[in-house]
């Protein structure tokens, strides 16, 4: 870290990152507040959590480039658990989730974060991003959102009616639909207009249309920065040791971190500098997301718009950072009457638009072409988030990652010879586990009985227990039904155990 500060005695450098801080500011202003009111809480806790990212995690070592900040990807987890829990007991989801991301940062587990399924990663973004959209097309027309992802995909229709007999929806549904509009079409304007980030942008303008129009549209409410702070009670603490409340905080840690280090991994790759410490960035991680749960704040994760901004604005430093979140705190102390003015639709238009960027459209062909099961396994994470919840379909799909692994690299051949003198030798090689004893047992026990066989496990690299033992009772059924006994092979590791207690029975 002071390696790095040592760089700002370059004035080129220093200029670099200050200007880098301001873009990065302009692109977390709009997504703090608005990953804030779609979680369901107050506005300021989105900006306490990007300025914590900027001015505590900035200061850190992990990745120097990275930028933390509330994430949509976790905004549906935090609305579900608002709803379930109370706001009062978010902080204390959070602060929980931080001392266990920094316990497993000490215990060098953030390298094993890299280690989870693609497609599990894929597949929750996905659903995340599909409940995302779903979820704030009924924002941007002003209407309450139902509470389950079905029942969100189920009252499209209801909602479409709304939005066709009702102005008031119609009004704010077109300030939405607008803000989406200049999000797509920002990325079409030459370079010079594009270093305008264009979620600035799109609330912006629609803010100002609202404000001269005088629309009757919904927008931000604002309590102050100070009156926003709610540290969690010592009954919020002790309701941690629940099973429902240890779910979430489990959730919360799984999610945010493969989101931060997955991040990491996508940033190191956009640059030349030091390379992610990945066991250090989730101890940072971690560190913020304990002081996000003392204020009460919304939970941190890296957050790759941010931290690509940063990249592609040219910051060297972890300057750039740490400016970032002094500017959010400036703006939300001398200007919180700008935040009041910001139109809810424009908000949910953001979002609907970073819904649809979470969903990998453009990986799903090759995917398909090369790796079907990884395909089933990202549809069927996320159609389990949309129709159970986060925590739900996140188990799912890693079991069904676990399965798919376990099932291809259980691989075993099976080869039958007749020798003279009428013996049979079968000769097993690769990695006998249970996966494989329907085919190996169907095999073994189609052999005649009537002559001696040879059970050759010499080239066996791995045998479970479980194969071991159905080994043993078929040569022991064999054994006492036929003519001939059977006689294993193999190395000490593999099959002796089991040779002699085939050989007791023969």
């Amino acid at each position: 870290m002071l390696s790095a500060f040592s760089t700002l005695k370059n004035p080129a450098v220093l200029r670099q990152d200050a200007l880098a801080s301001l873009v990065v500011f302009l692109v977390a202003l709009p997504l703090c507040v608005g990953v804030a009111v779609a979680s369901g809480v107050p506005a300021e806790l989105g900006l306490i959590t990007g300025i914590v990212g900027g001015l505590v995690v900035g200061f850190m070592p992990g990745s120097a480039l990275q930028v933390s900040g509330p994430a949509a990807g976790l905004t549906v987890l935090v609305f579900e658990a608002v709803r379930e829990f109370g706001l009062g007991m978010l902080g204390a989801i959070v602060l929980a989730t931080g001392v266990l991301q920094i316990v497993l940062g000490l215990l060098r587990f953030g390298r094993w974060f890299r280690a989870i399924s693609v497609s599990v990663v894929q597949g929750m973004l996905a659903g995340i991003g599909l409940v995302l959209i779903f979820g704030q097309l009924y924002t941007m027309a002003g209407v309450k959102q139902p509470r389950s992802g079905l029942d969100k995909i189920a009252g499209i229709p209801g909602l479409i009616g709304d939005i066709a007999t009702s102005r008031t929806a119609l009004t704010a549904f077109a300030v939405g639909l607008g803000t989406i509009v200049v999000l797509v079409g920002w990325k079409k304007l030459p370079a010079k207009a594009q270093l305008v980030p264009a979620p600035l942008v799109a609330v912006a303008l629609a803010t100002a249309v609202t404000a001269i129009g005088g629309l009757d549209v919904a927008n931000v409410k604002v309590q102050g920065l100070v009156d926003a702070i709610q540290p969690p009670a010592l009954n919020d603490l002790t309701s941690l040791g629940t099973v429902a409340a240890l779910g979430t905080v489990l959730a919360f840690t799984l999610i945010a971190s493969a989101e931060s280090l997955f991040s990491a991994a996508a940033v190191d790759r956009m640059h030349d500098g030091p390379r992610t410490h990945y066991d250090k960035e989730l101890v940072a991680q971690g560190v913020g997301n304990t002081v996000c749960g003392v204020l009460g704040a919304l939970p941190m994760t890296a957050v790759i718009v941010r931290s690509s901004a940063n990249v592609q604005a040219g910051a060297k430093t972890v300057l750039s950072r740490i400016l970032h979140g002094l500017w959010l705190l400036l703006f939300t102390v001398l200007l919180p009457v700008a935040i009041g003015i910001i139109p809810l639709a424009a908000l949910a238009g953001v979002l609907v638009h970073a819904g649809c960027k979470l969903i990998p459209v453009k990986e799903i062909g090759p995917l398909w072409r090369e790796h079907r099961g990884e395909v089933v396994i990202l549809a069927v994470t996320a159609i389990a988030i949309v129709t159970t919840s986060m925590f739900e379909g996140v188990v799912l799909g890693l079991v069904l990652a676990v399965a798919k692994s376990a099932w291809e690299t259980s691989h075993v051949h099976l080869d039958t010879r007749e020798l003279t003198g009428g013996r049979t030798v079968v000769t097993l090689s690769g990695n006998a586990t249970f996966l494989r004893l329907p085919r190996i047992l169907e095999t073994l026990e189609a052999l005649p009985k009537d002559r001696p066989i040879e059970l050759d496990l010499t080239a066996v690299r791995h045998l479970d227990h479980a194969c071991r033992a159905a080994l043993e009772n078929w040569a022991a059924r064999h054994n006492t039904t036929g003519t001939e006994p059977v006689r294993m092979t193999g190395p000490a590791e593999a099959a002796d155990e089991a040779a002699a207690s085939v050989r007791v029975a023969g």
